[in-house]
Protein backbone atom coordinates (compact mmCIF):
# COMPACT_ATOMS: atom_id res chain seq x y z
CA UNK A 1 0.00 0.00 0.00
CA UNK A 2 1.30 3.52 -0.61
CA UNK A 3 2.64 5.46 1.87
CA UNK A 4 2.85 9.32 2.13
CA UNK A 5 5.85 11.08 3.70
CA UNK A 6 3.78 11.55 7.14
CA UNK A 7 4.67 7.65 7.39
CA UNK A 8 8.18 8.57 7.80
CA UNK A 9 7.37 11.62 10.05
CA UNK A 10 5.15 9.88 12.57
CA UNK A 11 7.57 6.54 12.63
CA UNK A 12 10.50 9.05 13.46
CA UNK A 13 8.90 10.79 16.50
CA UNK A 14 7.04 7.76 17.81
CA UNK A 15 11.34 6.18 18.19
CA UNK A 16 12.30 9.16 20.05
CA UNK A 17 11.46 9.95 23.85
CA UNK A 18 8.11 10.69 25.11
CA UNK A 19 7.72 14.47 24.92
CA UNK A 20 4.92 15.71 23.05
CA UNK A 21 1.65 14.40 22.46
CA UNK A 22 1.75 13.99 18.06
CA UNK A 23 -1.45 14.69 16.61
CA UNK A 24 -2.45 14.40 12.81
CA UNK A 25 -4.17 17.24 11.39
CA UNK A 26 -5.50 17.35 7.60
CA UNK A 27 -8.62 17.87 5.36
CA UNK A 28 -11.26 14.71 5.58
CA UNK A 29 -10.29 11.18 3.49
CA UNK A 30 -6.49 12.57 2.79
CA UNK A 31 -5.82 9.22 4.60
CA UNK A 32 -4.95 10.20 8.07
CA UNK A 33 -6.47 6.96 9.85
CA UNK A 34 -4.85 4.83 6.90
CA UNK A 35 -1.51 6.61 7.87
CA UNK A 36 -1.59 5.83 11.48
CA UNK A 37 -2.54 2.24 10.79
CA UNK A 38 0.51 1.98 8.51
CA UNK A 39 2.54 2.83 11.20
CA UNK A 40 1.20 0.27 13.71
CA UNK A 41 1.39 -2.14 11.27
CA UNK A 42 5.36 -1.88 11.74
CA UNK A 43 5.98 -0.66 14.83
CA UNK A 44 7.42 -2.77 18.00
CA UNK A 45 6.08 -0.51 20.19
CA UNK A 46 2.62 -2.31 21.81
CA UNK A 47 0.03 -0.21 21.46
CA UNK A 48 -3.82 0.30 22.02
CA UNK A 49 -5.89 2.08 18.91
CA UNK A 50 -9.28 2.79 19.59
CA UNK A 51 -11.76 5.49 18.38
CA UNK A 52 -14.51 7.53 19.45
CA UNK A 53 -16.74 7.71 16.65
CA UNK A 54 -19.52 5.88 18.38
CA UNK A 55 -19.05 7.02 22.05
CA UNK A 56 -21.66 9.51 23.33
CA UNK A 57 -19.83 12.84 22.72
CA UNK A 58 -20.88 14.15 26.42
CA UNK A 59 -18.87 10.89 27.69
CA UNK A 60 -15.37 12.64 28.24
CA UNK A 61 -14.72 9.93 31.33
CA UNK A 62 -13.96 7.61 28.08
CA UNK A 63 -10.75 8.95 27.29
CA UNK A 64 -10.04 8.22 31.23
CA UNK A 65 -11.12 4.80 30.77
CA UNK A 66 -8.75 3.83 27.40
CA UNK A 67 -6.05 5.74 29.08
CA UNK A 68 -6.08 3.68 32.27
CA UNK A 69 -6.27 0.39 29.74
CA UNK A 70 -3.12 1.62 28.49
CA UNK A 71 -1.89 1.92 31.71
CA UNK A 72 -2.95 -1.18 32.50
CA UNK A 73 -1.64 -3.47 29.71
CA UNK A 74 1.56 -1.74 29.53
CA UNK A 75 2.17 -2.57 33.67
CA UNK A 76 0.81 -6.03 32.97
CA UNK A 77 3.29 -6.70 30.16
CA UNK A 78 6.14 -4.96 31.63
CA UNK A 79 6.35 -3.14 28.29
CA UNK A 80 9.10 0.08 28.91
CA UNK A 81 7.08 2.24 26.73
CA UNK A 82 3.29 1.78 25.38
CA UNK A 83 1.55 3.65 22.44
CA UNK A 84 -1.94 5.14 22.82
CA UNK A 85 -3.91 5.97 19.93
CA UNK A 86 -7.58 7.99 19.80
CA UNK A 87 -9.27 8.40 16.41
CA UNK A 88 -11.72 10.67 16.20
CA UNK A 89 -11.31 12.48 19.11
CA UNK A 90 -12.75 15.61 18.19
CA UNK A 91 -16.20 13.97 18.63
CA UNK A 92 -15.85 14.05 21.85
CA UNK A 93 -16.67 17.26 24.42
CA UNK A 94 -14.15 18.86 26.31
CA UNK A 95 -11.80 16.08 24.60
CA UNK A 96 -8.61 18.29 25.09
CA UNK A 97 -9.28 18.91 28.51
CA UNK A 98 -9.50 15.05 29.48
CA UNK A 99 -6.31 14.74 27.61
CA UNK A 100 -4.35 17.37 29.28
CA UNK A 101 -5.17 15.63 32.55
CA UNK A 102 -4.19 12.43 31.33
CA UNK A 103 -1.27 13.23 29.71
CA UNK A 104 -0.11 15.74 32.75
CA UNK A 105 -0.34 12.58 35.11
CA UNK A 106 1.78 10.15 33.10
CA UNK A 107 4.75 12.91 32.90
CA UNK A 108 3.97 13.33 36.94
CA UNK A 109 4.41 9.66 37.25
CA UNK A 110 7.38 8.90 34.60
CA UNK A 111 5.10 6.62 32.64
CA UNK A 112 6.57 6.02 29.39
CA UNK A 113 2.97 6.52 27.58
CA UNK A 114 3.23 8.06 23.89
CA UNK A 115 0.01 9.07 22.46
CA UNK A 116 -1.38 9.94 19.40
CA UNK A 117 -4.67 11.74 18.08
CA UNK A 118 -6.30 12.55 15.22
CA UNK A 119 -9.59 13.19 13.69
CA UNK A 120 -11.24 13.77 10.68
CA UNK A 121 -12.43 17.66 11.45
CA UNK A 122 -9.17 19.41 10.96
CA UNK A 123 -11.16 22.73 12.70
CA UNK A 124 -12.18 20.64 15.98
CA UNK A 125 -9.06 18.94 16.14
CA UNK A 126 -7.06 22.72 15.69
CA UNK A 127 -9.77 24.23 18.39
CA UNK A 128 -9.07 21.36 21.40
CA UNK A 129 -5.18 21.72 20.86
CA UNK A 130 -4.81 25.30 20.89
CA UNK A 131 -7.12 25.85 23.77
CA UNK A 132 -5.67 23.33 26.37
CA UNK A 133 -3.05 21.70 24.82
CA UNK A 134 0.07 24.33 24.31
CA UNK A 135 3.50 23.32 24.61
CA UNK A 136 1.86 19.69 24.91
CA UNK A 137 2.08 18.98 21.12
CA UNK A 138 3.72 18.49 17.54
CA UNK A 139 1.36 18.92 14.40
CA UNK A 140 1.60 16.30 11.45
CA UNK A 141 0.08 17.82 8.70
CA UNK A 142 -1.77 15.75 5.93
CA UNK A 143 -2.43 17.95 3.19
CA UNK A 144 -4.30 17.27 0.35
CA UNK A 145 -2.71 14.70 -2.41
CA UNK A 146 -0.14 16.00 -4.63
CA UNK A 147 0.16 15.08 -8.26
CA UNK A 148 3.30 13.35 -7.70
CA UNK A 149 1.10 10.53 -5.06
CA UNK A 150 -1.71 10.56 -6.93
CA UNK A 151 0.36 9.50 -9.94
CA UNK A 152 2.31 7.26 -7.97
CA UNK A 153 -0.39 5.49 -6.27
CA UNK A 154 -3.41 5.47 -9.06
CA UNK A 155 -1.29 5.87 -12.20
CA UNK A 156 -3.02 9.17 -12.46
CA UNK A 157 -1.67 11.67 -15.50
CA UNK A 158 -0.92 15.59 -15.49
CA UNK A 159 -4.48 16.20 -17.17
CA UNK A 160 -6.82 13.90 -15.11
CA UNK A 161 -5.31 15.20 -12.14
CA UNK A 162 -6.02 18.88 -12.84
CA UNK A 163 -9.33 17.55 -13.53
CA UNK A 164 -9.94 15.16 -10.90
CA UNK A 165 -7.72 16.65 -7.70
CA UNK A 166 -6.12 15.06 -4.91
CA UNK A 167 -8.99 13.17 -3.19
CA UNK A 168 -7.25 9.07 -3.25
CA UNK A 169 -11.10 7.81 -2.57
CA UNK A 170 -12.20 9.16 -5.99
CA UNK A 171 -9.60 8.01 -7.84
CA UNK A 172 -10.94 4.52 -9.01
CA UNK A 173 -14.22 6.17 -9.69
CA UNK A 174 -12.61 8.60 -12.53
CA UNK A 175 -13.89 6.11 -15.40
CA UNK A 176 -17.49 6.93 -14.32
CA UNK A 177 -17.61 10.60 -13.54
CA UNK A 178 -21.17 11.03 -12.67
CA UNK A 179 -20.21 8.55 -9.68
CA UNK A 180 -17.47 10.25 -8.61
CA UNK A 181 -18.77 13.82 -9.04
CA UNK A 182 -21.52 11.86 -6.07
CA UNK A 183 -18.84 10.79 -4.42
CA UNK A 184 -16.85 14.09 -4.14
CA UNK A 185 -20.64 16.02 -2.98
CA UNK A 186 -22.07 12.99 -0.44
CA UNK A 187 -18.64 12.25 0.98
CA UNK A 188 -16.29 14.74 1.31
CA UNK A 189 -18.26 18.80 0.59
CA UNK A 190 -21.71 17.38 2.76
CA UNK A 191 -19.63 15.77 6.31
CA UNK A 192 -17.33 19.01 5.84
CA UNK A 193 -19.60 21.29 5.78
CA UNK A 194 -21.86 19.93 7.92
CA UNK A 195 -19.83 18.29 10.21
CA UNK A 196 -16.81 20.28 10.00
CA UNK A 197 -17.91 23.81 9.54
CA UNK A 198 -21.17 24.34 10.88
CA UNK A 199 -20.21 22.19 14.46
CA UNK A 200 -17.17 23.84 15.02
CA UNK A 201 -18.22 27.79 15.02
CA UNK A 202 -21.72 29.15 15.68
CA UNK A 203 -22.64 30.52 12.51
CA UNK A 204 -25.95 32.33 12.88
CA UNK A 205 -26.69 31.84 8.65
CA UNK A 206 -25.30 28.61 7.73
CA UNK A 207 -27.25 28.53 4.76
CA UNK A 208 -25.22 31.40 3.76
CA UNK A 209 -22.18 29.30 4.33
CA UNK A 210 -23.62 26.54 1.78
CA UNK A 211 -24.01 29.02 -0.92
CA UNK A 212 -20.64 30.84 -0.11
CA UNK A 213 -19.30 27.07 -0.68
CA UNK A 214 -20.48 26.53 -3.98
CA UNK A 215 -20.50 29.91 -5.58
CA UNK A 216 -16.31 30.44 -4.61
CA UNK A 217 -16.25 26.98 -5.89
CA UNK A 218 -17.40 27.81 -9.02
CA UNK A 219 -14.91 31.48 -9.33
CA UNK A 220 -11.94 29.05 -8.29
CA UNK A 221 -9.05 31.37 -9.94
CA UNK A 222 -11.11 34.62 -10.34
CA UNK A 223 -11.20 37.97 -8.49
CA UNK A 224 -14.48 38.90 -6.93
CA UNK A 225 -15.17 40.85 -4.45
CA UNK A 226 -17.44 40.16 -0.98
CA UNK A 227 -20.06 42.62 -2.34
CA UNK A 228 -20.50 41.03 -6.05
CA UNK A 229 -20.93 38.42 -3.86
CA UNK A 230 -23.45 39.10 -1.96
CA UNK A 231 -25.16 40.07 -4.88
CA UNK A 232 -25.28 36.40 -6.47
CA UNK A 233 -25.89 34.93 -2.83
CA UNK A 234 -30.01 33.93 -2.02
CA UNK A 235 -29.23 34.56 2.16
CA UNK A 236 -28.98 38.53 3.31
CA UNK A 237 -25.47 38.90 4.81
CA UNK A 238 -23.17 41.80 5.19
CA UNK A 239 -19.22 41.83 4.06
CA UNK A 240 -18.21 41.17 7.65
CA UNK A 241 -20.24 38.13 7.86
CA UNK A 242 -19.00 36.95 4.55
CA UNK A 243 -15.50 37.47 5.29
CA UNK A 244 -15.56 35.52 8.33
CA UNK A 245 -17.25 32.60 6.65
CA UNK A 246 -14.54 32.61 3.63
CA UNK A 247 -11.83 32.38 6.22
CA UNK A 248 -13.66 29.30 8.58
CA UNK A 249 -13.26 27.72 4.97
CA UNK A 250 -10.23 28.39 4.34
CA UNK A 251 -8.92 27.11 8.24
CA UNK A 252 -11.17 23.66 6.75
CA UNK A 253 -8.60 23.84 3.71
CA UNK A 254 -11.35 23.68 1.24
CA UNK A 255 -12.15 27.38 -0.16
CA UNK A 256 -9.74 31.06 0.30
CA UNK A 257 -9.58 34.37 -0.77
CA UNK A 258 -6.38 34.81 -1.83
CA UNK A 259 -5.38 38.72 -1.02
CA UNK A 260 -3.60 41.12 -3.52
CA UNK A 261 0.04 41.46 -2.70
CA UNK A 262 1.09 44.60 -1.35
CA UNK A 263 4.06 45.92 1.14
CA UNK A 264 1.07 47.51 2.67
CA UNK A 265 -1.05 45.71 4.94
CA UNK A 266 -3.91 47.34 5.02
CA UNK A 267 -3.98 47.70 1.42
CA UNK A 268 -3.55 43.59 1.36
CA UNK A 269 -6.61 43.21 3.87
CA UNK A 270 -8.85 45.37 2.13
CA UNK A 271 -8.19 44.00 -1.17
CA UNK A 272 -10.78 41.95 -3.25
CA UNK A 273 -10.04 38.14 -3.00
CA UNK A 274 -9.24 35.69 -5.24
CA UNK A 275 -10.93 32.26 -5.09
CA UNK A 276 -8.82 29.36 -4.45
CA UNK A 277 -9.93 26.06 -3.68
CA UNK A 278 -7.70 23.18 -1.99
CA UNK A 279 -8.56 20.45 -4.28
CA UNK A 280 -9.45 20.82 -7.91
CA UNK A 281 -11.98 17.83 -7.39
CA UNK A 282 -14.11 20.75 -5.14
CA UNK A 283 -14.46 23.08 -8.82
CA UNK A 284 -14.82 19.96 -11.22
CA UNK A 285 -18.27 18.36 -8.89
CA UNK A 286 -19.71 21.18 -8.25
CA UNK A 287 -19.43 23.20 -12.10
CA UNK A 288 -20.77 19.49 -13.47
CA UNK A 289 -18.41 20.36 -16.96
CA UNK A 290 -17.37 16.99 -18.16
CA UNK A 291 -13.59 16.20 -18.31
CA UNK A 292 -13.38 16.17 -21.93
CA UNK A 293 -15.46 19.37 -22.55
CA UNK A 294 -12.93 20.95 -19.90
CA UNK A 295 -10.18 19.99 -21.25
CA UNK A 296 -10.53 20.55 -25.10
CA UNK A 297 -11.96 24.05 -24.42
CA UNK A 298 -8.81 26.79 -23.61
CA UNK A 299 -11.34 29.49 -21.81
CA UNK A 300 -12.55 26.53 -19.08
CA UNK A 301 -8.99 24.55 -19.21
CA UNK A 302 -6.31 27.52 -18.07
CA UNK A 303 -8.81 28.12 -15.08
CA UNK A 304 -8.70 24.97 -13.69
CA UNK A 305 -4.41 24.64 -14.46
CA UNK A 306 -4.39 27.82 -12.79
CA UNK A 307 -6.86 26.47 -9.63
CA UNK A 308 -4.71 22.83 -9.72
CA UNK A 309 -1.10 25.25 -9.18
CA UNK A 310 -2.94 27.10 -6.72
CA UNK A 311 -4.23 24.03 -4.72
CA UNK A 312 -0.83 22.88 -4.62
CA UNK A 313 0.85 25.81 -3.70
CA UNK A 314 -1.32 26.48 -0.67
CA UNK A 315 -1.01 23.15 0.59
CA UNK A 316 2.58 23.63 1.14
CA UNK A 317 2.24 27.45 2.52
CA UNK A 318 0.47 25.09 5.89
CA UNK A 319 3.71 22.96 6.22
CA UNK A 320 6.25 25.44 5.04
CA UNK A 321 4.89 28.51 6.66
CA UNK A 322 4.46 31.05 3.94
CA UNK A 323 1.80 33.14 2.45
CA UNK A 324 0.20 33.22 -0.86
CA UNK A 325 -0.81 35.87 -2.27
CA UNK A 326 -1.94 37.36 -6.17
CA UNK A 327 -1.17 40.64 -7.45
CA UNK A 328 -3.04 42.90 -10.09
CA UNK A 329 -2.82 46.28 -11.48
CA UNK A 330 -5.11 47.43 -13.96
CA UNK A 331 -4.40 44.97 -16.92
CA UNK A 332 -1.08 43.35 -15.24
CA UNK A 333 -0.93 40.42 -12.98
CA UNK A 334 0.71 38.08 -11.80
CA UNK A 335 -1.07 34.64 -10.46
CA UNK A 336 0.76 34.21 -7.50
CA UNK A 337 3.28 35.55 -5.06
CA UNK A 338 5.29 33.45 -2.45
CA UNK A 339 6.31 35.09 0.44
CA UNK A 340 8.08 34.62 3.59
CA UNK A 341 9.71 37.23 5.53
CA UNK A 342 11.36 39.84 3.03
CA UNK A 343 10.97 36.68 0.58
CA UNK A 344 9.01 37.23 -2.37
CA UNK A 345 8.78 34.54 -5.74
CA UNK A 346 6.24 35.45 -8.33
CA UNK A 347 4.56 33.02 -10.46
CA UNK A 348 2.52 33.68 -13.85
CA UNK A 349 0.91 30.22 -14.88
CA UNK A 350 0.16 29.67 -18.74
CA UNK A 351 -1.57 27.78 -20.14
CA UNK A 352 -2.94 29.30 -23.55
CA UNK A 353 -5.33 31.13 -21.70
CA UNK A 354 -3.24 34.47 -21.54
CA UNK A 355 -0.30 35.50 -24.53
CA UNK A 356 1.49 37.20 -22.44
CA UNK A 357 3.42 37.74 -19.02
CA UNK A 358 4.23 40.79 -19.05
CA UNK A 359 3.06 41.31 -15.17
CA UNK A 360 6.20 39.38 -14.16
CA UNK A 361 7.89 42.71 -15.82
CA UNK A 362 5.79 45.06 -14.32
CA UNK A 363 5.76 43.07 -11.18
CA UNK A 364 9.30 43.09 -11.00
CA UNK A 365 10.17 46.34 -11.48
CA UNK A 366 8.40 47.05 -8.11
CA UNK A 367 8.82 44.38 -5.56
CA UNK A 368 11.95 43.12 -6.77
CA UNK A 369 11.07 39.20 -6.11
CA UNK A 370 13.85 36.58 -5.65
CA UNK A 371 12.38 34.55 -8.38
CA UNK A 372 9.81 35.45 -10.85
CA UNK A 373 9.10 32.23 -12.20
CA UNK A 374 6.35 31.33 -15.64
CA UNK A 375 4.58 27.14 -15.47
CA UNK A 376 2.90 26.04 -18.61
CA UNK A 377 3.60 27.51 -21.85
CA UNK A 378 6.81 28.52 -22.48
CA UNK A 379 8.23 27.42 -18.84
CA UNK A 380 8.14 24.87 -16.53
CA UNK A 381 6.00 22.19 -17.30
CA UNK A 382 3.11 21.88 -15.59
CA UNK A 383 4.17 18.13 -14.96
CA UNK A 384 7.51 19.11 -13.54
CA UNK A 385 6.04 22.20 -11.55
CA UNK A 386 3.95 20.01 -9.34
CA UNK A 387 6.16 18.03 -8.46
CA UNK A 388 8.95 20.64 -6.88
CA UNK A 389 9.31 21.83 -3.39
CA UNK A 390 8.45 24.87 -2.92
CA UNK A 391 10.62 25.15 0.52
CA UNK A 392 13.93 24.36 -1.45
CA UNK A 393 13.21 27.95 -3.36
CA UNK A 394 13.02 29.81 -0.32
CA UNK A 395 15.99 28.37 1.13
Amino acid sequence: MFKRKQFGELTSRLSEPRDKIQAISGPRQVGKSTMVKQVLEETAIPYLSVSADNVPKSDTFWINEMWSTARARMKATKAQEYLLVIDEVHKLDNWSEAVKKEWDDDTRNDVNLKVVVLGSSRLLLKSGLSESLAGRYELIRMPHWSYSEMHEAFGMDINQYIYFGGYPGGAKLCHDERRWRRYIKDSIIAPAIERDVLMTKTLYKPELMRQLFNLGCLYSGKELSLNKMLGQLQDVGNVTTLAGYLNTLGEAQLLCGLQKYAQDEARKYNSVPKLMVYNTALLSAQENAAYENVFTTPSLWGRWVESAIGAYLLSQADEYDYRLYYWRERDDEVDFVIARGEQTIAIEVKSGRRSSNKGLTVFGSKFHPQQSIVVGTGGVPLEEFLTWDIESLLL
